[in-house]
């Protein structure tokens, strides 16, 4: 009898899908990151002059749920090696946005022409990370299905101020039944890094939302009669705050346009 053996596949840093990923991004494509790479932890960007570097790592440290620091760069440095050997903020976000005194004034693909010595990068935790977990107990991601950005509100809910960073938490939302709301619940506990459990479910004009048909990031999804809207912190919190504080000159990426970064979701899991 003869017995056939499958050959081992080893991952190595050349092949990861995260990498393939960046690399498409430096290369100039476009698109929502959610869903990209399953298994890869994703994040928010904010990147500061480094005077201003201080306060917002307090105010992130004041606000975990939608702040959860997961990167932080050297002052001027465009690496992160713990995120990605071979990772650079400048180029590796499908789009991001600049701002000055707190207003987008562009949004490129690429901010190697608007990078300065002296910025600081944050890379916040994104939801996006634990949305495989919900996938894989057969939970539907309405954005991932519509093949859309998932939507993101402000809100109500204010953040612990910080130096000049002060504002409403902004929020992202994904329908649920209830049964599986309260599942979502119990999954998303589990991953404080990428935001955790949800800080509202039902009714959106009890945190400030108006019209749910109306994001203020991203793209509307249908919630079904039987749904309920279900509310993450969200790390597009911080445009929010940038807005507020007029800061001088900011980088971010794009709401929805993420960093996909090298670390594995299962390790960010708190079992």
């Amino acid at each position: 009898m003869t017995v056939l053996v499958a050959a081992q596949q080893t991952e190595t840093p050349d092949t990861l899908p995260s990498r393939q990923a960046r690399l498409a991004y430096r290369a100039g494509q476009v698109g929502s990151t959610a869903g990209v790479a399953p298994g890869f932890v994703q994040g928010n960007l904010a990147i500061l002059p480094a005077e201003y570097a201080g306060a917002f790592h307090r105010f992130c440290q004041l606000n975990p749920k939608p702040c959860p620091i997961i990167g932080m760069s050297d002052v001027g440095s465009p690496h992160i090696p713990a995120l990605g050997a071979d990772l650079d903020i400048r180029t590796d976000v499908p789009r991001y946005r600049v701002w000055r005194d707190g207003e987008v004034v562009d949004e490129p693909t690429d901010v190697t022409s608007y990078w300065r010595d002296d910025l600081v990068t944050f890379v916040l935790g994104c939801s996006f990370s634990f949305e495989e977990a919900l996938l894989d107990e057969g939970m539907p991601i309405r954005h991932i299905e519509e093949n859309v950005r998932v939507p993101m509100y402000r809100t109500n809910i204010a953040c612990g101020e910080a130096g000049p960073f002060a504002g409403p938490m902004v929020v992202s939302m994904r329908p649920f039944k209830p049964a599986d709301a309260i599942r979502a619940v119990q999954i998303t506990s589990r991953y404080p890094a990428v935001h955790g459990a949800p800080v509202h479910l039902g009714h959106p004009h009890l945190i400030g939302i108006k019209d749910i048909a109306k994001p203020d990031y991203g793209d509307p999804v249908p919630v079904a009669d039987d749904e309920i809207p279900v509310f993450w912190a969200c790390g597009v919190t911080p445009q929010s705050v940038i807005n507020a504080a007029k800061v001088p000159f900011a980088i971010t990426h794009s709401p929805g346009l993420m960093l996909v970064t090298d670390l594995k979701n299962r390790n960010m899991a708190v079992i």
